[in-house]
């Protein structure tokens, strides 16, 4: 089966697209200051700022994410424990429901914790391309037939005539994204349409298909928590990047400055505008080509096996308050009022809070909202909206700051 070359490469041509269907030029823009070495007219303490948001905020929600992936992992192991039994006539069909439901579960509170870490994507998760993160979570790349393949792989531990090996597999086979489709598919048929397709597969017993999928998916579990602990250890270890932040200025930095390192910080904030607002709502509301060409698609939602798209969106946008305002401590707010900028702090701070409401209102899926109240999902757009068009401009413009390129011009 025919795989991509590179995930990041098409993640970043998936926000390109975004950009490029609003006629708008992908190069970045600065705040009015920035040529000034970031000088602004306050002594604002960023050193303060920077270190309240490495360890107050994204320390902790990297740690919470490799924690609720161990648990992930051992509650979809014991599922397999409660299917064997089945099939051996130690477990009955009540403990296999209970533990199916408890894996589900477990699934969707680490995604909601990792949408929160998607909203914090700097330092190792962008190293080598988002090589990390996409181990972890490849969206919106996947390959439900690559997957299918790799169940019965990993069954038989081999790959082409070597062992099976899990780490060197293509992230589109594996991570959260895999796991969704192994745990919340409700056929047991493969999602093969070429000549390649599972050897055996269809030959095989619901049972026999269950237990193989449900085997793998605790494979790919522990590669999900490997790469959890991998990510906190280049975060917050001796030389991590959450270091490298806080040492911004010093000599031998790789920050000149301290605002450098603020405005690395700020970057992350725009994950909300060019992933959230624009791939996550604007692409299946159509405003951008997609899968069903310029229409509602409710077929391009993130996360639709487990109807968990807008909780995805939420979270999101529960990550971007924790960062804009630094949970407990200094934040992006606090530098705004310092600014003589009250207003602007105040206005996103409302506009976030309005959007976190919006998604927090559906009643359904968001692929089911979209059939059936379009209308529900324009206005949440809109409020997604209504926070990036003021991060972009008065947010920026204040704090002397320097737009990502994948935020730059894009006037959606």
């Amino acid at each position: 089966m025919k795989q991509p070359h590179s995930l990041s490469m098409l993640f970043l041509a998936m926000s390109a697209t975004f950009l490029v269907g609003c006629n708008e030029s992908t190069s970045s823009e600065a705040g009015a200051d920035y040529g000034n070495n970031g000088d602004t007219s306050s002594d604002f303490d960023q050193a303060a700022l920077i270190s309240n948001i490495v360890d107050g905020v994204i320390t902790p929600t990297f740690q919470q994410f490799a924690a609720k992936s161990l648990t992930q992992a051992n509650d979809i192991a014991a599922l397999c424990q409660a299917e064997a039994g089945l099939q051996q006539g130690s477990v009955d069909n009540a403990a296999l429901t209970s533990a199916t439901e408890t894996a589900a579960q477990s699934w969707r509170t680490t995604m909601n914790q990792w949408q929160r870490v998607e909203m914090m994507q700097i330092g190792p998760l962008l190293n080598d391309d988002g090589a990390l993160r996409n181990k972890i979570y490849s969206w919106p790349v996947m390959s439900r037939c690559g997957v299918d393949l790799d169940v019965v792989s990993f069954e038989n531990n081999d790959i082409n005539g070597t062992p099976y090996d899990i780490t060197t597999r293509t992230p589109a086979r594996k991570g959260m994204v895999a796991l969704e489709y192994l745990l919340f598919n409700p056929s047991l048929e493969h999602s093969c349409t070429g000549s390649v397709t599972p050897e055996g597969w269809d030959n095989r017993t619901d049972e026999s298909r269950r237990l193989a999928r449900c085997e793998f998916a605790a494979e790919v579990a522990k590669d999900i928590n490997n790469n959890a602990n991998q990510l906190v250890t280049e975060w917050s270890g001796e030389n991590g990047y959450a270091a490298t932040l806080k040492s911004a200025g010093e000599a031998g930095s790789s920050f000149a400055t301290v605002h450098e390192a603020v405005n690395k910080l700020s970057d992350a904030l725009f994950y909300i505008d060019s992933v959230t607002k624009d791939g996550k709502l604007a692409t299946p509301l159509g405003y951008f080509a997609n899968t069903c060409g310029t229409s509602v698609c409710p077929e391009d939602v993130e996360s639709p096996l487990a109807a968990h798209s807008i909780d995805n969106i939420a979270s999101n946008l529960i990550a971007l308050k924790a960062l804009y305002e630094g949970d407990q401590g200094i934040g992006f707010d606090d530098y705004l009022v310092d600014e003589n900028d009250a207003a602007t702090a105040a206005l996103i701070t409302q506009s976030i809070d309005a959007a976190i409401a919006s998604a927090q209102a559906y009643e359904q899926s968001l692929a089911a909202t979209l059939t059936d109240n379009e209308q529900q999902v324009v206005e949440t757009h809109a409020d997604v909206k209504a926070v990036t068009d003021t991060l972009k401009s008065d947010f920026i413009n204040t704090l002397a700051l320097e737009l990502p390129q994948t935020s730059a011009g894009d006037n959606d």
